[in-house]
């Protein structure tokens, strides 16, 4: 899929088939996160890849009741490692947020470019997803990606025009 038509069409995925993700795919998608720019090339992620279907429909209450998460087939769960940052000198530690944005961030477009559905997955009880997958304490978990085929044709939603966004020189809307 041409670059910019992949930017253009890719959404939030909420319904999958149980149909498997081909372990070359699933390859993709992970070195995409892996070749992200992170800030000083920190590089300060972890991602713990999840298949197995009982894990998968444990993770669901931890996120909340979203059911979806236990239909895709893999769940990727992003997590941080804390670090001082030199961003702006205000951001501390979380500019490793930024960098594990960036990460998931390439592989939902990495995901869209080889026909997988994704969908960033932010509301979840962090406690719940350390305890489930024996994740450290020290790592931050950021968010969760199921991935997998979409069940229904993929829609994207509208968005904003430019104007309304961007402004010039100054800030000025």
């Amino acid at each position: 899929m041409e670059f910019f038509e992949t930017i253009k069409t890719r959404h939030s995925c909420r319904s999958y088939k149980s149909a498997h993700v081909p372990d070359d795919l699933l390859a993709k998608v992970l070195e995409a996160a892996r070749i992200a720019p992170s800030g000083s090339n920190k590089q300060p992620w972890k991602f713990v890849v999840v298949k197995n279907a009982k894990t998968r429909k444990a993770l669901v209450s931890a996120c909340k009741g979203q059911e979806f998460v236990g239909e895709a087939p893999v769940v990727i769960v992003a997590c941080g490692e804390v670090f001082e940052t030199n961003r702006g000198d205000w951001m501390g530690w979380h500019g490793m947020l930024l960098d594990i944005a960036i990460a998931m961030d390439h592989m939902q477009l990495a995901a869209h470019a080889v026909g997988l559905a994704t969908c960033w997955i932010g509301a979840f009880n962090a406690e719940e997803v350390h305890k489930l997958l024996d994740i450290p304490k020290e790592l931050k978990i950021v968010g969760l990606l199921p991935v997998g085929y979409a069940s229904d044709p993929l829609k994207t939603s509208p968005r904003k025009a430019l104007n309304e966004i961007v402004c010039y020189e100054r800030y000025g809307f």
